[in-house]
């Protein structure tokens, strides 16, 4: 088993020659800049992250641009990206930043974990990276790699295991007297930027869930489970429910190249999104319909399905072609007629867009 002393000190030296360093991200100390790409690293892979932080900075190149936006132009940019309510909470944490903090973000673990959308590992990553303070992250690749190298077993999502798992990350940070540098030149926020970035290349290039690539692993020596051979079997997985499938209809109201879209509540799925009308029936769909001046039968396309983390959705897409647009229903808050040719402008769940794309016949 690899002695607690050695391990921080082992990753520094591994990061610094074999990790990462041509991220967008990286290179920075700017809070704003580390809080944005952690917020969009959330459950999501890095190479979907790198286009979609690129336009933001573009568009909102500061806490303050994007606390002063309104929340529909957030949404747009962040379509596509999944997993919406970050969306949301990025807008209102950068407001609560401007608002409490004078557009400065707070420099500890504990004070970020308290802003909307920063979870207690999200605020030890902004906290080491922008400020290198001492405070250990624990996500996904990183109950990996802990629960590996470590041999922990049960599900790492399990609290009592959870728990476990956070006093051992505790107690692998790195310190003052880790001799990863020459003492001359030590600079600790250098040294805990490497570690930090250390566990998430680690976790994310190495140390993968389906094949791990053991023989480049700089623990590979001392770790549990490739000495026993149980790579395969830890973390152990989740427990395995019956993922329930739901069904929706969606209307495509169609009139000169536009089709009607409508805003979705700000809570629950899709929250604050632009959307196509929904029912759960064909009945519900008809009387729905009649407020814009469309009647059955409508048009049937193909269905569509969708993947949550708990729940499957099938989309079964109707399409209305209107004479004249419903005059009672113009442009306002919670709908708005969309050029076919100009929906990249609007946030829409990812199904919705591609829908919208095939009616349109081009990829936009």
């Amino acid at each position: 088993m690899i002695p607690i002393s050695e391990f921080a000190p082992s990753l520094i030296a591994w990061q610094r020659q074999h990790g990462r360093h041509g991220l967008p991200w990286q290179g920075t100390r700017d809070p704003y800049l580390v809080w944005l790409s952690e917020i969009m690293l959330q459950q999501t892979q890095v190479a979907s992250v790198i286009a979609y932080y690129a336009r933001f900075l573009e568009r909102f190149p500061d806490v303050r641009t994007l606390a002063a936006a309104p929340l529909d132009d957030v949404m747009a940019l962040w379509s596509g990206l999944g997993y919406y309510t970050r969306a949301r909470n990025l807008h209102r944490c950068a407001q609560q930043v401007v608002e409490q903090y004078d557009g400065a973000f707070p420099a500890t673990a504990a004070e970020l974990c308290e802003l909307p959308g920063i979870g207690r590992s999200t605020a030890a990553a902004i906290a080491s990276f922008a400020f290198g303070a001492r405070s250990a992250i624990l996500d996904g690749n990183v109950k990996r790699v802990l629960a590996r190298i470590y041999g922990i077993e049960g599900f790492p999502g399990e609290k009592r295991i959870e728990n476990a798992m956070w006093e051992l990350a505790e107690s692998l940070l790195p310190t003052l007297a880790d001799p990863a540098v020459d003492a001359g030149q030590r600079d600790f926020h250098a040294d805990m930027s490497a570690y930090t970035q250390g566990l998430m290349d680690l976790g994310a290039t190495l140390c993968v869930r389906g094949q791990p690539d053991c023989a480049r692993c700089p623990f590979q020596a001392g770790c549990e489970a490739q000495l026993t051979g149980r790579q395969r079997v830890l973390p152990q997985a989740r427990p395995k429910k019956a993922v329930p499938t739901r069904q929706t209809l969606m209307l495509i109201l169609r009139h000169a190249g536009q089709v009607l879209l409508e805003k979705r509540p700000p809570s629950g799925i899709w929250g604050g999104l632009w959307s196509l009308p929904q029912a759960a029936d064909e009945a519900s769909l008809a009387v729905y319909a009649q407020r814009f001046g469309a009647s059955a039968p409508f048009a049937k396309m193909t269905m569509l399905t969708h993947v949550f983390t708990h729940f499957k959705l099938e989309i079964e897409p109707r399409l209305a072609d209107l004479e004249h647009a419903a005059a009672h229903l113009a442009d306002g808050d919670d709908y708005a007629w969309v050029a076919l040719t100009n929906i990249e402008a609007y946030g829409l769940p990812a199904p919705v867009r591609r829908l919208l794309e095939g009616l349109s016949g081009t990829l936009l």
